[in-house]
């Protein structure tokens, strides 16, 4: 496997990450749920996980319903953004899918949750949850 990757899902995790400490958000006791795939597996993403104080939880072994809200969410984005095109190159890629990332979390309507924006929708949570403490 080449170097690519194998950093591929770490970039995202960093990217991920540095999202939400740039919103100014604590991200330890995150949980982080995948599947079992071995790049979920490895020591340096592990460690990456462990230096920020996120929980790492992994599906059960054959359980499809263990990911069924990533695998929609996978759905989406390829039905969206990824078949709607030839793409000329992996960079495009990356930064048309950064940008549908921002769009489908700040701006994109969602019926299940009451047609506001994931964003929206996760502040409300959270000042719940601090009410609520």
């Amino acid at each position: 496997m080449n170097l690519r990757r194998r950093t591929l899902a770490r970039d995202a995790l960093d990217m991920g990450l540095s999202a939400r400490l740039r919103a100014g958000e604590d991200v330890s006791g995150l949980i982080h749920h995948s599947d079992r795939g071995v790049q979920y597996r490895s020591i340096v993403y592990g460690e990456t996980l462990a230096e920020s104080d996120v929980v790492a939880s992994v599906g059960s072994k054959g359980d499809s319903y263990d990911n069924a809200m990533a695998e929609a969410l996978n759905s989406v984005f390829k039905a969206e953004l990824i078949d709607q095109r030839v793409w000329p190159s992996l960079t495009d890629v990356l930064v048309e899918s950064s940008k549908w990332i921002g769009w489908y979390n700040t701006r994109r309507l969602h019926s299940s949750l009451g047609y506001r924006p994931p964003r929206e929708a996760h502040q409300d949570w959270t000042i719940l949850q601090v009410q609520a403490a």
